[in-house]
C-alpha cells in the first residue's frame, strides 16, 4: 500500500474591503476685517442667450415662483390649482382626460386627485359609462376655494404684466396660445 497524500486545499484570498476613506473638511475661507474681496465676474450665457426656449424656460420659472408665491397662502400648488380649474370648467371629467390636457402622468394625477380629494375639494367616483374609469366633480369647498383662488391668480398675471409692460404681455398671451391651442 502507498502512503497516501493528504489534500492540502489552498485558501483563496478574498479582497478585503477597503476602509471607507473620509474626504478632509475644507476650512472655510477666513475673512480678514479690513482686507479687499476680489470681485466675481458673473457666469455668461453663452449661446443661450441668443436662444428663445431658454429665455421662454427662465420666464417660466419666473412665472412660477410669483403664481406659487401668490398661492402659498392657500397651501396649494400650481399644479393642483390647474386640476381645479379643469374640473370646475367639465364638471363629471373623466381623471384620464384631465392628465391628457394637463399633460400630468396618469399615477402623478392619481396623487394630485388623492391629495385634493383628501382635503374635500375633490369627489371621484367611478364613471357610469366605464367603470375603469373615475371621474371628478368639484366638492362645495373645492368651489369656494376656487373662488378665492382666481384673484390670487390674476394677480401673478398682474405682476408678469408689470414686468414686461401690458402691451408686451398682450403680445406674448397672443403669441403663446398656438401652443395652449396645440394641447
Amino acid at each position: 500500500m502507498q502512503p497516501t497524500k493528504a489534500r492540502v486545499r489552498k485558501r483563496i484570498a478574498r479582497p478585503q474591503r477597503a476602509a471607507r476613506v473620509t474626504k478632509p473638511t475644507r476650512p472655510a475661507p477666513r475673512i480678514v476685517p479690513g482686507a479687499k474681496t476680489a470681485k466675481v465676474k458673473p457666469l455668461a450665457l453663452g449661446d443661450l442667450s441668443q436662444l428663445l426656449g431658454y429665455s421662454i424656460r427662465r420666464a417660466q420659472l419666473w412665472i412660477f415662483k410669483e403664481f406659487s408665491r401668490q398661492l402659498a397662502a392657500f397651501e396649494i400648488s400650481p399644479a393642483q390649482f390647474s386640476v381645479l380649474c379643469v374640473i370646475d370648467a367639465n364638471p363629471g371629467v373623466n381623471q384620464l382626460a384631465v392628465a391628457q390636457l394637463l399633460s400630468i402622468e396618469r399615477a402623478g394625477l392619481g396623487r394630485l386627485v388623492d391629495h385634493l380629494e383628501g382635503r374635500g375639494w375633490v369627489r371621484r367616483t367611478a364613471s357610469a359609462i366605464n367603470r375603469r374609469y373615475y371621474v371628478l366633480y368639484l366638492t362645495e369647498a373645492g368651489t369656494a376655494l376656487l373662488g378665492r383662488l382666481r384673484p390670487a391668480a390674476a394677480e401673478s398675471d398682474k405682476a408678469l404684466a408689470a414686468k414686461i409692460g401690458p402691451r408686451a404681455y398682450k403680445e406674448l398671451q397672443r403669441a403663446l396660445s398656438v401652443f395652449v391651442e396645440d394641447a
